[in-house]
């Protein structure tokens, strides 16, 4: 069996599917590991480092990905020019290769029925189920806990001052206000990274068992309806998009909040579309100049009006919005061996005995398996049968949107 990791050419990543760390775990496992040379270099991860785990350095994606029978990647494959005047990586792939990575199928459906048509099985490890026995596949998490730690970071690196209360024989400077809306992964650790630097912070989310989790960190949870936030969880952990109403009621308890805030760290995402908009052009402007604003949901539209992506602007009134892209990638090293401690976990699923086995039964590869044996076998991917085929079981419609936390 011959595992394959390429270099990421798409814009903004810096991250690889493979620490030297899981090579030497893969090939411990039987398994033929071949990487590409300059692969791990984003990531301070050289050449020899994956020389001396057991892996075959090769200086092309080509090479790389001949006969491979499982490919390891971060970011989708290029298809066909794709715009990123790279090689057609799928083109490369031999029919009946697995393919593991952060696919975004639910924002790229074309790619998906390339990969039908290609023969390709494979699998998207953000669609992975948030249950007990895949808390070590959880890439959402991973990249997300390190995103909330670079946004806070990031954000006290563009803010005009220091975060922390100090009194000196000049005189006493306040301590930062912190505001983060959305208490998931990415939010929480973004409260511990700020509470660490020094600053006064306050969170808000629709769920109400945030609050004890915001609470916990010692930061103060901003609430708009509690009733109506016990409804905002869905069984599978995340935020469930609430109704305009609510939404409404928040904007007025945030705006109060805006107006005594230095620093707000955004995070809210809801998968396949586009980002919910949590600030609009009137809430920045109640923002004190020099205030910071880190969106974090940039490259799917923004949680804030006039935000532009891998674009820091600076509105009329003085406060800085801060649409940073992949900032997973922006740690790379740790992001990368967390990703790669995630993909050497999934493969412990359909690596068996140095063979690949795809059981579909098994609930985490149902809910990540996206093509097989040449068709889409997704549910929330694959077409609904014509009304008169009665005669077919129904295939599921798309989860209902939720911001992940």
């Amino acid at each position: 069996m011959k595992v394959a990791v390429i270099t990421e050419r798409r814009p903004h990543e810096r991250r690889v599917a493979a620490s030297p760390d899981a090579i030497k775990h893969m090939v411990g496992l039987g398994l033929e590991t071949v990487v590409e040379s300059g692969a791990g270099g984003e990531a301070n991860f050289t050449d020899e480092m994956y020389r001396a785990a057991g892996a075959t350095l090769v200086p092309d994606a080509a090479s790389a990905l001949a006969d491979a029978d499982i490919v390891l990647k971060v970011q989708r494959p290029i298809v066909g020019s794709d715009g990123v005047g790279s090689p057609d990586e799928l083109h490369l792939m031999k029919r009946g290769a697995a393919l593991i990575g952060l696919l975004a199928p639910l924002q790229n459906p074309a790619d998906v029925q390339a990969y039908a048509s290609a023969g390709i099985a494979a699998f998207a490890m953000e669609l992975v189920p948030r249950i007990t026995r895949a808390q070590t596949m959880d890439v959402l998490s991973s990249q997300a806990n390190l995103a909330g730690y670079k946004a806070a970071i990031d954000a006290a690196s563009e803010f005009g001052r220091a975060l922390p209360m100090m009194m000196t024989a000049a005189g006493t400077i306040k301590a930062a206000r912190v505001l983060v809306m959305g208490a998931g992964v990415a939010g929480l650790q973004a409260i511990a990274t700020a509470r660490r630097l020094g600053a006064i912070v306050s969170a808000t989310d629709v769920r109400a068992a945030a609050k004890e989790q915001v609470e916990s960190l010692g930061a103060t949870f901003i609430t708009v309806d509690e009733e109506a936030a016990r409804s905002a969880e869905t069984a599978g952990g995340y935020a469930r998009e609430m109704g305009e109403d609510y939404q409404r009621r928040q904007r007025e308890k945030v705006i109060e909040a805006l107006r005594r805030t230095d620093i707000v760290i955004c995070t809210a995402l809801i998968p396949g579309r586009r980002a919910p908009t949590l600030l609009t052009e009137a809430m920045v402007a109640a923002m004190a100049p020099g205030s910071v604003i880190m969106d974090l949901a940039a490259e799917a539209g923004g949680n804030v009006e006039g935000t532009k992506p891998g674009e820091t602007v600076t509105t009329a009134n003085g406060v800085k919005i801060v649409g940073n892209i992949n900032t997973p990638s922006r740690v790379p090293v740790d992001a990368s061996a967390l990703y790669s401690r995630n993909l050497q976990a999934f493969l412990a699923l359909i690596v068996k005995e140095g063979q690949l086995r795809i059981d579909t039964a098994d609930e985490i590869v149902k809910a990540s398996l996206l093509t097989l044996d040449g068709a889409v076998v997704n549910p929330a991917l694959a077409p609904v049968p014509p009304a008169s085929s009665s005669a077919l079981p129904p295939v599921a419609p798309p989860p209902a949107a939720e911001i992940p936390s």
